[in-house]
């Protein structure tokens, strides 16, 4: 009797929380928008006392019932409960985030820069350009009068975005990146607007980490496209006339990929490496292989490769 009363208990509030907090960094990543400090800033207080009246509802149980130790496994059932309260108002708080967190001042917790910066063609023939960033939001678009017309919108923690520019035997070599070697842990943005100009053939490289990129590459012309994402969500446009090639290259870890193509020009995707679903509506599907009705009979044609870790693929035929 005595060794069934004293039998350790084993609690499960370490695992719960560790698994909490590796599912918000998980989703975080899938999700940018998703910012969970404000209210965890708030409401973690509340874990001390649902784990405390759990830890109360143990001892009291204890000493009413010395053999409910032995029955239970030596769980602690209390503090585990009182820890999975605490993560059900989480989420409750969570999905209401919005109301619960309006009337607070989390607004002032990091500071918003804008920066803008405008780069001329300076007689180049065609132009490489070059985008890597970490984390965030970018949304690239053509329609400039210039070579680049950017607006810039970050956290004074990523640090403002670098522009160079160089011309070599008439070809344009732009770069932008930003020297982010932080973890970031909060609120915080980071936001670039960058409009191409439409004037001579372009071969465009992105590398985006976590975040979620806007291609909208109708019209522009891209001869060359190269795009690396870790875990986010892109959204490329590729509709509109193609008076010559397209290769696309995309290649991706955790993410969902929406690519839109056009319905007069020849398209041919493969797809491989693990990916997760491919939603292909009107495309011919043989093997690894999708093809459009316009395939080998347009003057123009879009080769675009898929591979990596993927995890959904949607290929969107224009209207």
């Amino acid at each position: 009797m005595a060794d069934r009363q004293f039998q350790r208990r084993h609690s499960l509030v370490l695992p719960i929380v560790l698994v909490t907090i590796g599912a918000m960094f998980l989703y975080a990543n899938w999700r940018p928008a998703f910012d969970p400090w404000p209210i965890l800033r708030t409401y973690w207080p509340l874990i001390l006392v649902f784990v405390g009246l759990g830890k109360m509802w143990d001892a009291t149980r204890a000493r009413q019932n010395p053999d409910g130790t032995a029955r239970s496994g030596g769980v602690s059932l209390g503090g585990t409960f009182g820890t999975l309260a605490f993560v059900l108002v989480l989420v409750v708080l969570f999905w209401h985030g919005r109301a619960f967190t309006r009337d607070r001042h989390f607004s002032n917790d990091w500071q918003e820069e804008q920066h803008s910066r405008t780069v001329d063609l300076q007689g180049a023939n065609s132009v490489h350009v070059s985008l890597e960033t970490s984390a965030g939001e970018f949304n690239i678009s053509g329609g400039s009068s210039h070579l680049l017309d950017a607006d810039f919108k970050y956290s004074d923690s990523y640090g403002m975005p670098r522009v160079d520019y160089n011309v070599d035997g008439g070809v344009g070599h732009l770069n932008i990146s930003q020297d982010d070697t932080t973890t970031h842990f909060g609120r915080s943005h980071n936001e670039w607007n960058l409009r191409l100009g439409n004037d001579v053939p372009l071969e465009l490289k992105v590398e985006m980490g976590a975040g979620r990129g806007r291609l909208r590459l109708r019209d522009l012309p891209v001869t060359r496209l190269e795009m690396t994402m870790g875990a986010g969500q892109a959204d490329v446009d590729l509709t509109g006339d193609r008076k010559s090639d397209l290769i696309a290259n995309m290649e991706g870890g955790v993410g969902q990929v929406t690519i839109r193509l056009p319905r007069k020009v020849g398209v041919v995707v493969r797809a491989s490496g693990g990916i997760g679903s491919i939603s292909a509506h009107g495309f011919r599907h043989e093997d690894d292989e999708y093809t459009n009705e316009a395939y080998r009979k347009t003057p123009a044609t879009i080769h675009l490769k898929v591979e990596g870790g993927i995890g959904q693929i949607s290929l969107i035929e224009e209207p």
